[in-house]
Parts: C-alpha cells; structure tokens; sequence
C-alpha cells in the first residue's frame, strides 16, 4: 500500500476535488487554497500565478505602447507618399505576414544573444564595451522586443486605413490660418487619427496577452506569459482543469478590459478606415 495514503493532506485534496463542481482551480489560479479554516494565501514559495497574470497584463500593454511609437510614424508616412510608392512600402510592411512566426521568433533569438548581431553593432559603433554587452535575451526585454515586431504590422494597417481617410486640405487649410507645422498636427490631424489608434491597439493588446509561442523562445523565466503555463498545463502535465480554470480568468481579465476601455473611450469611435 502507497504510504501517501497515509497522509492527511491527500484525502483533504480528494475530498475538495471530489464533487462535480469545484472551485479549487479558480482558487489556485489565484494562488489560493481551500483549508479546514477557510480560504487562505498558498505559501509565498508557491504563488505563481498572480505574478504571471500582472506582469502578462503588463508586458501586453508595454508591447501595444511600442507599436503605437512605432507604427504611428511609418503609417503617417505610408498614408502621405504617392500611391505607387505608398503601396511598394505596405508591402515591406506586410512581408513578415509571409515568414513563419517560428522563423521570425528564432531569428530574433540569435540577433537578441550577447553575441548576436545588435550586440557587436553596438560594440562596434562605441556605445557599449565588448565586455558589457547587454543581456537582451532570456528575459523581458527580449520578449517586447520580438513581440514589437511580429505585432507592429497589426498596428501600422489599422492607422494606415484610418489616416488614408483624412484630407489633407485640412492641415493645409490650418498652416494658411498660421498654425505651425506642430500645431496643425496636434490640433488638426491627430484627433482624426486617434479611432485608428483604439484598433489597432484593441488588436494588439489582444493578440500579445494570448501568445505563447515567442515569450517561450526569447523570454527565458522572466518574460514568459500566463498562456505559457496554459500551455505547460495542457501539454506536459496534464492538468486540464487548471489550464481551463487558467484561461477562464485570461478571458475574463480580456473581456474586463475591453469593457473598460468601452466606457473610457467609446468603442463607436474605433474604426478600421472608410
């Protein structure tokens, strides 16, 4: 006889999980435990969870940010160049669609090493010594790193389509009234860009709370987000109620923000162009 059996603490487990319906998943996703007295914290050396869930929610709204300074730029530029040359631009912009995810998440793998191609530029243009290299791999900043650039297309094409729609008689019209160049942006151009900036980062921020496979390439044990334990739960260790408890919190979490931003913003003023 297995002398587990013996053990107290195995017939409470069985005991908790034995009826048809249980919180005791939602509980430890939370890093919480049913015990004899209630309700209580999981010891400190055993809460994951929550840390995950934080820094997941974090690392995604850091990542849409980092669209939006990138990808605001290039769709400003895209949307004001000839036509002819606007399109052969988009399709610089829309080649990583043509690459495997993997492919592209590898690659950054070895570009983001201390030996890797960024490093020894840098080294090479004396911002960095050889014997400082930066650590950019294995950590959270590899994972925004990477993620910036697989999800910037998702940002640049919303703002893009909306961008194409603004006339630009309207900024000339304003400079004519002696606004400056700033000016007549600010005042003029961006409000009318800004529906293109709520799609594009509703798109992006969901899209980068949900992915697993790059933060699990370049993230090491500190860029990792919670769909990377999903995952591990599905796949490894079998443990399918957790995992389910997992992303049903994920989605809550989603669908709580999305409300939010609704009651915040107006999701009547996001649109995709027209």
């Amino acid at each position: 006889v297995d002398e587990d059996w013996g053990d107290v603490e195995v017939w409470r487990t069985i005991e908790s999980y034995a009826p048809p319906y249980t919180a005791g998943y939602f509980l430890n996703s939370v890093d919480l435990q049913k015990t004899p007295d209630g309700i209580e914290a999981r010891p400190d050396d055993e809460r994951i969870y929550a840390t995950l869930f934080g820094r997941t929610l974090f690392m995604s709204m850091v990542i849409t940010l980092s669209c939006i300074l990138l990808g605001y730029p290039v769709a400003f530029l895209l949307a004001n160049l000839p036509m002819r040359t606007a399109n052969l631009l988009m399709i610089l912009v829309l080649l990583p669609f043509w690459t495997s995810l993997l492919v592209r998440t590898s690659a950054w793998k070895v570009m983001l090493q201390q030996q890797g191609v960024i490093n020894d530029t840098l080294v090479w243009l004396g911002i960095v010594d050889d014997a400082n290299r930066l650590i950019m791999i294995n950590n959270q900043l590899g994972t925004i790193i990477a993620m910036t650039h697989i999800l910037l297309p998702f940002m640049i094409l919303p703002l893009y389509s909306v961008m194409q729609t603004i006339p630009p008689t309207y900024l000339r019209a304003a400079k004519s009234l002696g606004a400056t160049n700033w000016t007549a942006f600010w005042r003029v151009y961006f409000p009318q860009s800004v529906p293109g900036i709520g799609a594009g980062s509703i798109l992006v921020f969901i899209l980068s709370i949900g992915y697993y496979i790059t933060p699990e390439i370049v993230g090491g044990t500190t860029g990792v987000f919670i769909s990377n334990r999903i995952a591990y739960h599905i796949s490894s260790s079998l443990n399918w109620g957790l995992a389910a408890a997992l992303g049903t919190i994920l989605l809550a979490a989603v669908l709580i923000l999305y409300w939010a931003y609704d009651r915040i913003v107006g999701i009547d003023n996001v649109k995709l162009g027209g």
